[in-house]
């Protein structure tokens, strides 16, 4: 037996607003970040748990000192305790009778919640030897199904009927894995259509994209509709009539808004429009669905618990359920939405267009796939080209697919020098930068 005896949080940012890298509708500037966690034990091969909530910048330090509030909560615990019931564990961490009241279940506490509980999950998985989508699709169905919180959302999925679900498809794991493994998990691009980038950068991106075989595309919409007819056009020129494009207002209009600019960019054919108003707006969602079908409305990488999504699904304002690893509070509560999104039929598209999602995201389609769903139809992970490097088991794409990870953790880990290097507010890039804004300001 082990006891966690250390819990530490680091500020981490990438200066990707220079090159309007992930600009969009709503946030021109972002700087790829987020407050990473790091779990250490007393045992002495030395593992640790590595895990992240993901963050565009300036705020980053809020949800650091919100990490810093759980500590006590994990601090002590021994680890056969933490992975005999991780359940419980989620459990402890979103119902402390304090810390309760500044969420619940939402904002910069669950970010923080979500940090720290993909980290345990990532040292869980290590200790046992295996990736994460491995460890978890190898349970028995009782076991995933006891890692969720079913309050508040089984009028929509009782634990009796998502243990049915699980119970059924368990005879075709086996299979399904194989699949993956031999095929990966398909893939779309969304580096091709940042908002900040200009027409011939956005046609040299499509060029390359479908050079190395890519078929599925998202553009960034919402600032200008004279501007994003013409964006759109450019694309749907560059990667013809028959691959898929989708579009991603990030929240930018209001109900009657977002009806009337995506109607009016149907005829470039979108797959699907991705947040179009708050996403807290769940009947203006549904409004939305039927104002533009049949194209299809995405919605949930600001979609902040379980109970949300239920209330969306429930509502029919969505056709594409798009799960973040780093919004929800982690592992647990992402299985109970890939259970509900099973249960109501719909298919599960991770938001991954941050530091590090496409690391975690990979891991959960396949236990959706293997374990949850047993459907591809309508099913891809978003897939960016930036900030890979920067992780110690970077996502492999090959022919526009995830190769299923095979390195035992959450694929969380990021290097030290990176740590070091990109640490706010005193690494040595974020130093540098300081120090070329002083000289030009001379």
């Amino acid at each position: 037996m082990s006891t966690i005896r250390g819990l530490e949080v680091i500020d981490i940012r990438f200066p990707t607003s220079r090159n309007l890298d992930g600009s969009d509708a709503m946030n021109p500037d972002r700087d790829y970040s987020g407050a990473y966690v790091i779990v250490r034990t007393d045992a002495e091969d030395g593992l640790e748990g590595h895990g992240f909530t993901f963050t565009i910048g300036r705020g980053t330090e809020v949800v650091v000192a919100a990490v810093g509030a759980l500590r006590p909560l994990v601090i002590g615990r021994s680890t056969d305790d933490l992975f005999g019931d991780m359940g419980a564990f989620w459990r402890d961490l979103v119902g402390d009778s304090q810390l309760r009241w500044i969420g619940p279940e939402k904002g910069v506490i669950h970010l923080a919640t979500a940090a720290v509980v993909n980290a345990v999950w990532d040292l869980y998985a290590k200790v046992s030897g295996k990736p994460l989508w491995q460890l978890i699709t190898e349970m028995t169905a009782e076991e995933i199904v006891g890692l969720v919180d079913f309050r508040y959302i089984s009028d929509a999925l009782p634990p009796g009927r998502a243990l049915e679900r699980l119970q059924a498809l368990a005879p075709g794991r086996a299979e399904r894995e194989a699949e993956l493994r031999r095929d990966g998990y398909p893939a779309y691009t969304t580096s091709v259509g940042w908002l900040g980038y200009d027409d011939e950068k956005i046609r040299r991106l499509c060029r390359e994209a479908l050079a190395e075989g890519w078929t599925r595309f998202k553009l960034k919409v919402g600032a200008d509709l004279d501007d994003d007819r013409r964006r759109a056009r450019i694309v749907r020129e560059e990667i013809g009539p028959d691959a898929m494009m989708a579009i991603d207002a990030n929240q930018r209009w209001d109900v009657d808004e977002a009806i009337a600019w995506v109607n009016a960019l149907a005829e470039f054919d979108p797959y699907w429009i991705e947040e179009p108003t708050s996403p807290d707006d769940i009947l203006g969602h549904a409004a939305v669905a039927r104002g533009v079908a049949p194209i299809r409305v995405a919605t949930g990488e600001h979609v902040h618990n379980r109970v949300m999504f239920k209330q969306l699904l429930q509502a029919d304002a969505i056709s594409i359920c798009q799960i973040d690893a780093a919004r929800l509070g982690g592992v647990n509560e992402v299985i109970a939405v890939l259970l509900m999104a099973a249960e109501f039929g719909v298919p599960v598209c991770p938001h991954a267009g941050g530091v590090g999602l496409c690391e975690l995201v990979q891991h959960l389609s396949a236990i959706d796939y293997i374990s949850i769903s047993g459907s591809l139809e309508g099913r891809m992970i978003e897939y960016v080209d930036h900030l890979h490097e920067h992780f110690i088991d970077t996502v492999e794409i090959r022919d526009a697919r995830y190769v299923l990870p095979g390195e035992p953790g959450y694929s969380a880990e990021m290097r030290p020098d990176s740590l070091t290097r990109f640490r706010f507010p005193d690494g040595a890039e974020w130093e540098a930068i300081r120090a070329e804004v002083a000289a030009s300001a001379r």
